[in-house]
């Protein structure tokens, strides 16, 4: 029977609670799908150990799952829906820093250098997130070099990600930039041509660094030239050759 608790990053100490969700039973990690992303170095035993640190959540879309400042106490995995990585700067437009998809880890690149969130996790539609605690990671770690090689390797795949996902942003035209993200949910994420964009326009422009406004634009210019149609949430590439070569030549 699950329970409602109080519950933050992950009983995070000495931070108000803000959030009031659903902890549902977790899997078992011998049998997880993401068992083989991070854990197969491990035995039985070891496995065991992990399975007893860690917890699942259920968040609504829109609830926050941590928030910029609060301590690093665990490594978060996605195991079912979609949440963002923002950063707010008073002022000035939020900064979405990533989006993190099934079978992703969060905060595996912050977790050994900072003690406290630099940016907020929020989730963007319904999802189940696993807390892995900080501690059993690391004395998983100080036990058995093969599991610390299996993390490293993990965190650079990471790094070379957002690069990747960076530098395909930063050097393509407006555009460019919206036929990438739209073709990404399209192919990478729902694997479907018709979906229902979980982000906002406004999203998109914190995702890509334009003006909500632009993003307004485009859509509607895609819309217009029969590239993709738009209802309501619902995105439909209906020719997605055309959007494909605006990726490429943005």
């Amino acid at each position: 029977m699950t329970s409602i608790i109080k519950f933050i990053c992950y009983f995070t100490q000495g931070q108000n609670h803000r959030i009031m969700s659903e902890k549902i039973k977790s899997p078992n990690c011998e049998i997880c799908s993401f068992k083989g992303l991070l854990f197969d170095s491990l035995k039985p035993d070891e496995l065991g150990r992990m399975n007893s640190c860690k917890d699942q959540f259920d968040f609504g879309k829109g609830e926050i799952i941590c928030q910029e400042g609060d301590n690093i106490n665990s490594i978060i995995y996605v195991n079912r829906g979609l949440i963002k990585l923002h950063k707010d700067v008073p002022g000035k437009q939020s900064q979405i820093v990533s989006i993190a998809r099934p079978f992703d880890f969060v905060g595996l690149l912050s977790v050994f250098s900072k003690t406290k969130y630099f940016y907020s996790i929020t989730a963007i539609e319904d999802s189940a997130v696993c807390f892995i605690s900080k501690v059993c990671i690391i004395n998983e770690i100080n036990r058995n070099g093969k599991f610390a090689l299996d993390i490293i390797s993990r965190m650079s795949k990471i790094t070379d990600d957002i690069l990747e996902t960076k530098f395909a942003l930063s050097s393509k035209n407006l555009r460019g930039r919206i036929a990438h993200i739209l073709l990404d949910f399209a192919n990478n994420i729902y694997k479907s041509r018709e979906f229902d964009l979980p982000v906002s326009r406004r999203e998109i422009a914190e995702l890509i660094d334009m003006r909500t406004e632009n993003v307004i634009r485009i859509m509607s210019e895609f819309r217009r030239d029969k590239i993709i149609k738009i209802n309501g949430h619902t995105i439909e590439i209906i020719n997605e050759d055309m959007l494909q070569k605006i990726s490429v030549a943005g």
